[in-house]
């Protein structure tokens, strides 16, 4: 803009004429908006609230124990094949049957037996070789044991390489191994790739309930601090969990017990990925936590406005609504694309984070915590006088 123009709207004169850029507009006076838009009254009214999601919260204030027990019941139900739910490291059937890889694999077990392709290797002094050899060829589980090999520096070590009688990635490897670092001097010790993956498994199986314990805490923090309301917080951290067991419920019934392997082309395994439990929770839980977030704060602000449970409800949802129902269907299109990719482990992701994202948005974030807002009325948002004294301000409101 020049320096004339801005002279001439900071003392409240009329543009020269010979200045561009606002003395063509003033030229065109009431005619520049000749070719706006109509706009409905909706949308002079509130350019931001979605009269259909509007609606829909209005329906839930009046009827929350119908659609909340539906939605409940449907969360649970999908959750409840979680109870058996088993997780390995990948096997050789992640691969298509054409690939060298696999093939190669097929006739080894084809020539050696089925644990050809994951032979132990035993690690021994070389003064206790020969009786360690004998003790692993009789342990159950291993259909031979080759001769000791001495270490070729001198160090006094030998390795033995045993022969299990299972697949490596079955789940009887694991007590087999078990059962040779038991029996065999203290000093001896088993591995091999295959025993790498039980050792890795056993790791994340164990670290599980520590990341699961980690996100959600610091989840239900991340609420506190922002909503500066306990109860509604706890709500929504624990309302995430119903998404991501369903979706790990439907990953057992997919990829552990096959339903729907033909249809998505590929081979079930027996069990999910090992990897799969923490990552996947932690991807779930964070797009969970974004949902929530813009619900619960659309909710907060307008519950700073009006002091009134049934405005926050109705208005989070009228508000937010549209975007957490766009948002989801994007990510939803997203992820079931990767279930169209040849290999397992991108279908696996594909199917476990789409499922869990239609379910958080549809049931949890458009149903289930509405209605529990309607439920707890205004305790949701009471605010305990210590929690007052060390939370931060954090105001929603714009009034």
């Amino acid at each position: 803009m020049q320096e004339a123009e801005l002279v001439a709207l900071r003392v409240g004169q009329d543009v020269p004429s010979g200045v561009g850029g606002l003395a063509d507009v003033d030229r065109l006076g009431h005619r520049v908006d000749a070719l706006a838009l109509p706009r409905s009254e909706s949308a002079r009214s509130d350019t931001s609230a979605s009269p259909r999601f509007a609606a829909w919260g209005e329906r839930l204030w009046k009827h929350p124990l119908r659609y909340g027990a539906l939605a409940l019941a449907a969360l649970i139900a999908l959750a409840a094949p979680v109870i058996g739910l088993r997780t390995a490291m990948s096997s050789i059937t992640v691969l298509p049957e054409d690939a060298s890889a696999r093939a190669g694999y097929t006739a080894v077990q084809q020539a050696f037996g089925p644990g050809a392709p994951g032979t132990l290797q035993i690690l021994t002094p070389t003064d206790r070789a020969a009786d360690v050899t004998a003790r692993v060829a009789a342990t159950p589980g291993i259909a031979a044991a080759m001769p000791a090999q001495p270490a070729a520096d001198g160090s006094g070590w030998a390795m033995i390489q045993a022969v299990p009688t299972v697949d490596p990635s079955s789940p009887d490897l694991s007590g087999t191994v078990h059962t040779l670092r038991a029996e065999l001097p203290a000093d001896t010790m088993v591995g091999g790739a295959a025993v790498e993956n039980i050792d890795l498994q056993h790791l994340l199986t164990e670290k599980t309930p520590l990341v699961i314990g980690v996100v959600m805490a610091l989840g239900f923090l991340l609420l506190l601090a922002a909503l500066r309301a306990p109860l509604i917080a706890a709500l929504g951290t624990a309302a995430s969990l119903l998404s991501t067991g369903a979706a790990f419920g439907v990953a057992r019934l997919v990829f552990q017990d096959g339903h729907g392997a033909g249809l998505l082309g590929f081979t079930p395994q027996g069990f999910l990925d090992g990897w799969a439990p923490v990552f996947f929770f932690a991807m779930i839980f964070a797009i969970a936590m974004d949902y929530t977030v813009f619900l619960l704060a659309s909710a907060k602000e307008h519950y700073e406005r009006t002091g009134d449970p049934k405005a926050a409800m109705t208005g989070a949802l009228a508000h937010s609504g549209r975007v957490v129902f766009a948002a989801a269907g994007v990510m939803v299109a997203v992820f079931f694309t990767f279930a169209l990719s040849g290999p397992l482990p991108p279908k696996e992701m594909g199917i476990v984070l789409g499922t869990a994202v239609l379910l958080d948005a549809a049931l949890v974030r458009l149903v289930l915590l509405p209605v529990l807002l309607r439920l707890t009325g205004r305790a949701a948002w009471r605010t305990p006088r210590r929690l007052d004294r060390v939370l931060p301000r954090i105001t929603f409101s714009h009034d």
